[in-house]
C-alpha cells in the first residue's frame, strides 16, 4: 500500500503506548437504524480502538444464534448493504480517524456488484473487510482491487488451520490477523487463554501483522486474559446480547439502551486497556 491507512497508524499509536486493541462488534441496523447509529456514534469515546459493522445477512453461517437473530432482525428493519455505507459516511462526518472495518459474507457484495461497492466503500470511508466465507484461494477478484483502494482484507486463522494451509491464509493478508478462539459459532463457548498463548506464539513466528483475538470473548475478565496474549480482542456477541436484554417483546429499544450498552463497552475497553 501506498501509505498506512487508518488500521496501521491506531495499531502502531496502540503499540507506542503499550496498549492492546479494544474492537466490537455489532449488526448494522440493529435493533433498528436509529438505536444501531447512537450506539455507534458513542463507540468511540467509550473506549473502542476500531469498530467492526456486520452487515446483515439471511444466513450467516459463522455466527451463533445471538448475532443470527440480530441479523434477521436488522434485515427486518430495512438494512441493506447501501445503508450501512451511508452509516460509515455519518459516522466520518464526526471520527475521521476511528478504523471502521465491515464484516460480512460475499452474497450481498457480489449482488451489489464487486467495482461498485468497492468504490462505495473508499468513498463512504471503510478500511477494511473481513469475509468469512471468501476463501483466500478464491479472492483476488475482490483483494486486488481492494488493494487497489488502500483497503486491508482482514483473513481469519482458526483452529483447524494447519501448518499447511497457513501459509496460504498469511499471503496478502493485510490489516490485522483475525485469530478465532474457539472452534465453532460466535458466542457459544468462552476461549482458553493458556491455549491461545500457544496459538499466539506460533503464528507470530510467521506474520509481523497484529494479532487479534475474537470468538469466545464475553467478559470484562475475558477481554483481559485473551489481550494479554495477542494484540486486542473482538467482542461481539456479549454486546448484541447486552442490546437485546434492552428490548421489548417486540424488539423495540427500552428507555437507556445507548447508555447501558456504551457503559457495558466501556467496561470491557477498560479492561483491554488494562492487558
Amino acid at each position: 500500500m501506498s501509505k498506512p491507512n487508518r488500521i496501521e497508524k491506531r495499531f502502531a499509536s496502540l503499540k507506542e503506548a503499550n496498549k492492546k486493541a479494544f474492537i466490537t462488534y455489532v449488526t448494522a441496523g440493529y435493533p433498528n437504524p436509529e438505536a444501531y447509529a447512537e450506539i455507534l456514534m458513542g463507540q468511540a469515546k467509550s473506549g473502542v480502538d476500531l469498530i467492526e459493522i456486520g452487515f446483515p445477512f439471511s444466513d450467516p453461517m459463522a455466527d451463533g444464534p445471538i448475532i443470527q437473530a440480530a441479523n434477521v432482525q436488522a434485515l427486518k428493519e430495512g438494512m441493506t448493504l447501501a445503508k450501512v455505507l451511508e452509516l460509515v459516511t455519518l459516522f466520518r462526518k464526526e471520527d475521521n480517524e476511528t478504523p471502521i472495518v465491515l464484516m460480512g459474507y460475499y452474497n450481498p457484495i457480489y449482488s451489489y456488484g464487486i467495482m461498485r461497492f468497492l468504490d462505495d466503500a473508499a468513498k463512504a470511508g471503510v478500511d477494511g473487510f473481513i469475509i468469512p466465507d471468501l476463501p483466500p484461494e478464491e479472492d483476488a477478484e475482490f483483494r486486488l482491487p481492494a488493494k487497489d483502494r488502500d483497503i486491508n482484507i482482514i483473513r481469519l486463522v482458526t483452529p483447524t488451520t494447519d501448518a499447511k494451509r497457513l501459509p496460504t491464509v498469511l499471503k496478502d493478508s493485510s490489516g490485522f490477523l483475525y485469530c478465532v478462539s474457539i472452534a465453532g459459532i460466535t458466542g457459544s463457548v468462552s476461549a482458553d487463554p493458556i491455549h491461545l498463548n500457544t496459538t499466539v506464539e506460533t503464528l507470530r513466528k510467521s506474520t509481523d501483522l497484529p494479532i487479534v483475538i475474537g470468538f469466545g470473548v464475553n467478559t470484562p475478565d475475558q477481554a483481559r486474559d485473551m489481550a494479554k496474549a495477542a494484540d486486542g480482542v473482538i467482542v461481539g456477541s456479549a454486546i448484541v446480547k447486552r442490546i437485546t436484554a434492552n428490548l421489548d417483546e417486540d424488539y423495540k429499544p427500552r428507555d437507556g439502551l445507548t447508555a447501558d450498552v456504551l457503559g457495558f463497552v466501556a467496561t470491557l475497553a477498560k479492561a483491554t486497556h488494562s492487558a
